[in-house]
């Protein structure tokens, strides 16, 4: 039996524009399971970013519920959903919002100390998970040292440090070229394959829907899916 770990249950986001209603989102409903890839597709401004917002409790919708292992992000206190982020779901953004004035093993240690874990827990997970995204060696570089596909890969391993259930990533590879997008798509299919780790990804790029599990599409603030495999 498959384990949902994210259910949308019609899902609406709506704004009012000159006395009218305007939809971003209407009346959606998805279900994600554990180990699924689940790539989102649409136009420049069709939704996808807040969906992502949505399913990360970012943002409220209008109405309809987000349900994160059984669970109902509309029940949760703030502080709660703080804790839920820090601890279960790991974000990776188009821009990879590394530390500049801190080194590597920092930036991905973080999520780890904010936990309360201490530098000494911290610093073998840290280079384990450095390790699946070979940059081991790099455990002492700062960003600026670092090639854009390494920064990349530096916020991969800070999004998996603390072993999230799952990850939503918005747009992770656009400001890369095609190499170092290879690269760190091979890394996404690899750690899910390896930690079972969902992943929620915004992209545009299609050449990689087919190692997907899901492909959704927004068009005209309806959601339609597809199973691939």
């Amino acid at each position: 039996m498959n384990n949902i770990i994210l259910q949308g249950i019609n899902l609406t986001k709506f704004f009012y524009s000159q006395g009218k209603i305007v939809y971003i989102l209407k009346n959606i409903s998805f279900k994600i399971n554990q180990g699924d890839i689940a790539i989102i597709t649409g136009k420049s401004g069709s939704g996808k970013s807040t969906l992502l917002h949505i399913i990360s409790g970012l943002d409220c919708p209008n109405f309809g519920e987000v349900l994160f292992n059984g669970i109902s992000l509309n029940s949760i206190s703030s502080n709660e959903m703080a804790r839920l982020r820090r601890s279960k779901i790991g974000f990776i953004y188009q821009f990879h919002h590394l530390l500049l004035d801190f080194n590597v093993f920092e930036n991905v240690a973080m999520p780890l100390l904010i936990n309360n874990k201490s530098i000494k827990e911290s610093k073998e997970i840290v280079f384990e998970i450095l390790k699946k995204v070979n940059l081991e060696k790099k455990i002492n570089k700062y960003p600026s040292e670092l090639s854009g596909g390494e920064r990349q890969r530096v916020a991969i391993a800070r999004a998996l440090v603390h072993q999230p259930t799952l990850i939503i990533a918005d747009e992770p590879t656009s400001n890369l070229d095609q190499y170092n997008t290879d690269v760190i798509f091979d890394i996404i299919f690899e750690l899910n394959s390896t930690l079972k780790t969902s992943f929620v990804i915004v992209t545009h790029n299609s050449c990689y829907i087919k190692q997907s599990s899901i492909l959704f599409q927004i068009k005209n603030s309806q959601l339609f899916n597809e199973k691939i495999k």
